[in-house]
Formats: structure tokens, sequence, C-alpha cells
């Protein structure tokens, strides 16, 4: 390596320096134990990847006593000499080559291992995230999430690729290198390596600068894309527009950019001090070399082929050395993104199947939900989160306002239930129970009997399907949407469903028909199309329940009575849970249960509702009136 390359691989070092306070609270044998976990899988490779970068070690020392040996040869003005020179020119030629054959075998291995490490992390992690309650979704940035998937894992990556093999070779190399030198002259080694303080006390110092300007940089940069992701999202965008803010995002992004700038500015400069201090050390040291080798070799105490493999290996000594010197930076900045890594990995999902979980019972013949004496609170953050991912200093642990008290609900199989209320009285916190989003506190909700708890998570998210207000789509194609929970189902079965949906004609007319992307949460398609092409993937995936939680909501009438009818298709022969503000949709159901603060108030059909002249009767002529 050369010094140059030091100088930049210092600096990067130097300004990454992990938070000392988090790396003394974590249980450094633990993590390594679980690293050696992941690492197991390319043990051969990374012996493989060592036994090559010991050989690139003496590789790097072999070539200046070979110089030096060349050197002599001509200094001693011996004509038979010239065989032996061009011999040892050959050999120093076979060791370029195999020092780069090896170099690209070392480099083949360290990408293989390290992107190995890579993909095995973010799988553990993108599979462990999938398994989180819905909890954690709600109060988790999702850049922050991101960010342990790309840069956490990547510089837990760095340990194999680059921090094992650079501490085994450095080291060797140094050991080798010094012993060399000592050999041939250990007054010149000694005189050199007084200058070493002189260079690593400054880099350490200048590192701390560093990476306070990489903290306060990152931020920075944190802030201009967390506007960017938020301005440039279609609801963003539309929303900055309605307001006619333009200009003020403009001047605020503007102010942060200029922000980085200057901070990239002072990195620069102080990274420009650095690089010439390095320089100005290295040259000393040669110079030194050069003075004090020059003279011996004048009084004849060393030839002038010890100077040169002296001055040589000066060259290659400082790179180790220093390197090493970083090597504790190195490691704790690897040490630090496993356990930011593990971090996650370690966080619990609330809800998880039981060793002995079954499927949902009897599902051919239809399948019956039970609310029994259910209360729910939502969980503490402290229970679904980590500080780190919400972005703030502690996770609260205090736990939320009961939701639900004692409610009980039956939905015979085939049967449509009602729910009815105010906002925020618990409707779509029933329909979450349901389907398994969230875990009662107490009572419980079955399928056919059986607690949901008890029952495998798949069958239950096969037997109930929900359509939900805002109509979530991917940025996909139609037919990707479609097919989410069924991806191999063929056309035909497609169209049908569309057709049912009353969307058919639509999808066709669009330009690449199923093959057509409907943009980032659907958005270019309205409100209604977003809908019914909900409904026909809920018609697709032929769950034995449906849960429609205030599905036409926001719609027009046109759209609403277009999603009625392919509601009247998705619900026809199901058990079925509506939460409607919808007059249409209410008077159909078979039992409306009026739910207020948590609470069951009132229950029955339509006319004995009104009869009543109840909450009902009072949202009845309130709101449903109007509908």
């Amino acid at each position: 390596m050369s010094m140059e390359s030091v100088a930049w691989d210092v600096m990067y070092k130097s300004s990454h320096t992990p938070d000392d306070n988090k790396t003394r609270r974590a249980d450094r044998r633990a993590t390594t134990r679980r690293i050696g976990g992941f690492a197991r899988p390319h043990r051969r490779r990374i012996v493989v990847f060592l036994a090559l970068s010991v050989l690139m070690a003496v590789l790097t020392v072999v070539t200046p006593l070979l110089a030096g040996r060349v050197i002599d040869l001509i200094t001693d003005a011996d004509s038979s000499a010239g065989g032996a020179i061009v011999g040892l020119a050959v050999v120093i030629a076979l060791i370029a080559v195999a020092e780069a054959v090896t170099g690209i075998g070392a480099r083949w291995l360290s990408a293989n291992i390290g992107e190995g490490l890579i993909l095995d992390l973010r799988r553990a992690v993108f599979d462990h995230v999938q398994r989180m309650p819905v909890a954690f979704f709600t109060r988790t940035r999702t850049g922050a999430l991101v960010s342990r998937l790309n840069n956490d894992v990547i510089g837990a990556q760095r340990a194999f690729s680059d921090t094992l093999s650079g501490v085994v070779s450095n080291f060797v190399t140094l050991v080798l290198t010094l012993g060399v030198m000592l050999a041939i002259s250990w007054q010149i080694t000694l005189l050199t390596l007084i200058l070493l303080p002189v260079f690593v006390l400054p880099a350490r110092r200048m590192g701390r600068r560093m990476a306070g300007l990489a903290r306060e940089s990152a931020e920075y940069n944190a802030r201009m894309s967390t506007q960017m992701t938020e301005r440039f999202s279609a609801p963003g965008a539309t929303l900055v527009k309605l307001f006619g803010r333009p200009d003020r995002e403009s001047a605020e992004f503007a102010d942060r950019a200029d922000a980085v700038r200057d901070i990239g500015i002072r990195q620069a400069m102080l990274q420009t001090y650095f690089f010439s201090a390095l320089m100005l050390v290295s040259a000393l040291a040669l110079a030194l070399v050069y003075g004090l080798g020059g003279w011996l070799a004048v009084h004849h105490h060393l030839s002038a082929g010890a100077v040169v493999s002296l001055a040589l290996l000066l060259t290659r000594m400082y790179a180790p050395l220093t390197a090493l010197a970083n090597a504790r930076v190195e490691i704790m900045s690897a040490l630090v993104s496993f356990e930011r890594v593990f971090e996650v990995l370690d966080l619990e999902p609330l809800i998880q199947d039981r060793p002995d979980a079954v499927d949902v019972p009897g599902v051919g013949d239809g399948v019956s939900v039970r609310f029994n004496d259910v209360s729910f609170t939502y969980p503490a953050a402290d229970k679904v989160s980590l500080a780190s991912l919400e972005e703030v200093a502690q996770l609260d642990s205090r736990g939320g306002t009961t939701i639900l008290h004692h409610v009980d609900l039956d939905i015979p199989a085939g049967k449509m239930v009602a729910l009815v209320g105010s906002s925020g009285a618990g409707k779509s916190t029933i329909a979450s129970l349901a389907t398994r989003l969230y875990d009662v506190d107490s009572g419980a909700v079955t399928l056919n009997g059986v607690d949901v708890r008890d029952l495998t998570g798949a069958s239950v998210h096969r037997t109930v399907g929900m359509v939900t207000q805002d109509g979530h789509l991917f940025h996909d194609t139609v037919r990707a949407n479609l097919t989410l929970a069924r991806p191999d189902i063929p056309d035909d079965e497609l169209w049908a469903a569309l057709r049912r949906a009353r969307l058919d004609e639509l999808v066709r007319m669009l330009p690449d028909g199923l093959e057509t992307i409907v943009g980032e949460r659907g958005y270019r398609l309205s409100g209604g199309e977003r809908q019914r092409l909900t409904i026909a993937r809920l018609l697709l995936a032929k769950p034995a329940v449906v849960i429609l939680d205030e599905a036409t909501a926001h719609l027009d009438s046109t759209s609403e009575a277009e999603v009625a009818d392919a509601l009247a298709e998705a619900l026809a022969g199901r058990t079925s849970l509506v939460i409607a503000h919808r007059l249409s949709t209410i008077r159909a159901a078979d039992e409306i249960v009026v739910i207020e603060d948590g609470r069951v108030v009132e229950r029955g059909d339509h006319p004995a509702l009104l009869e009543r002249d109840g909450r009902y009767a009072q949202l009845y002529r309130t709101q449903f009136a109007r509908a």
C-alpha cells in the first residue's frame, strides 16, 4: 500500500470513529460469538484469504531486498555480474506477477466473503423485520430502518473484507519489515521510528476533528434526504403545490445544502493538511535513510544496495504501522455496525406462532369469528420499537389508554356484522385484532372456535382478508399488485376478478394492460379505481372472512356506487365484518353493533335500532341520513 493510500485510508477510518459510550455498553464477547456464527459458512474462504494475505506480505518484503542486491552488483563494476543482475530482474518481475495474481485472488475472495456476509445479514434483517407487528412500523422511521440494511450492514462487512485481512497482513508485513531492517542497520531503523509519533499522534487528533465534521455533515445530509423523500412523493409534492410553498421549500433546502458545502470545504482542507503532513514525515524519514545510510556507505559501514533496500522497506513499513495504530478504530467501527444490526435482530416480535400452532380448521365449511370478553391497549413503545429507529433519546415505557373494554362480538359463518360508532371508538382496532395484527390483552378472538393465538399466522392471513380505506398499492404493475397473495395465478382468473370488481374495461384501456405501472401508492389511478383494484386483489386471495374498514369513506357518489357493486361480489357467501359510515352497506348487515369508547353500547338490525332511538338512531339522523 502506498503512503498516499494510507493517508486517505487513515482519514476515512478516523472520521468514522464509533461512539465510545455505545461501544462500552455492548457485550463484546457475545457480539464476537454472533459474528462467528455469520462467518462460519465462509470459514474455508476466510482461511484461504488470510493465507493469501500473508503471502502478499512476504512478497512485499522480498522485492526491496532483491532490488538492493541488484544495486550492489552494479556498484561492484564486475562485468561477470551481468547475468546475475538479469536473473535478479527476472525474479523481481516474477514476484511482481505473483503479487498481482495473489492480489487478484485475495480481492476475489474478499469480495465473495464480504458480499456473502452482506447477503446473509440483509436477509436476516429483512426476514426478521417482516415478522414484526404493525405497531413496530407505526413508530419506526423508514429511513432509519433502511439504513440498518444498507450502511450498518456494509459497515459490518468491512470487518471481514478489510479489517480482518488488514490486521493479519499488516502485522506480518510489519514484523518481517522491521526484522529485515534491523538486520541491515539497527541504527537507521531506530532513528526512522522516532519520526512515527510525529505522524500518528496528529493523525488521531485530526481524526477526532474529522469525526465531528462527519457527524455534522451526516446530520445535514439526513435532513436534506428527509426533505427530498417527503416532498418528492406524490402526496408531498401535491401538498407543497396546493399551499404555494415551492420558494420557501427551495430556500430551506438551499440552507441545508449550503451547510453541507461549507462542511465539505473544511473537510477537504483538513484532509489536505493531513496528507501534506504525512508526505512531509515520509520525505524526512527517507532523507534520514539516504543521508545517514549514504554516509555509512561512503565509509564502508553499509553497502549501497543496503541503503536502497532500507529506503524501499521504509516506504512499506509506515503503511502497516499506521494501519495497525488505527486497527482499534476499525475493529470498534465494525463491532458497532454489527451491534446495530443485532439490535434489530434482538427485538422480539410481539406476535409469534406458538410451537404447536395449527391451521384454521374447517375453512371449507365457512368460518365464524368470535370476540369473547376482549380488552386491549396498544403496546408501549419500548415493547415494539427501538430508540435509535425512532431517533429519540429514550423510548416511552408507559402503556397507552385502554381502547377496548370487555367486547363481546359474534359473527356466524356466512353472516355480515357491521360496526358503527364515533371516530376513535375502537372499530378499526377490532378489525386489527380479527386479522391478528395485534394480540388481545385479555379475552380471546377465535376463528371457528380456536383462539387465533393457537393458529398459525399464515393460515389466519389466508383466511381473513381486509380492504382498508386507503387502498394501498405498491409502485409496481397492475399484475404484481393483483397477485400479491397468489403469484402464479393464470390470466383468465385475473381478468375474471377484474370483471367482478368492475375494473376490466379500465385495465384493458391502460397503455400496457396488466403490465402498466400504477405509480407510488397507486396514485396514477383514481381513488375509486384503487379501491376496486384492492377488491379484485381480495377476490383473487379468496379469504373465507372479509373485513371492510371504511372502504368507501373517501369516495364520491359515482365511485361509491361502483365500489359497492364490487363489494357485493367480494362479500357474497363470506363471513363479513364491515366498518362503514355509509347507510347502503350498513342496512344490508345481519347485525349492527354500535361501539363507543371501546364498548358495545347497542346491537341489533337496522329497524330495531332505529326503533330503540338510541345511539344508532342519533348517528343515523346526523350522519347516515346524508348518505
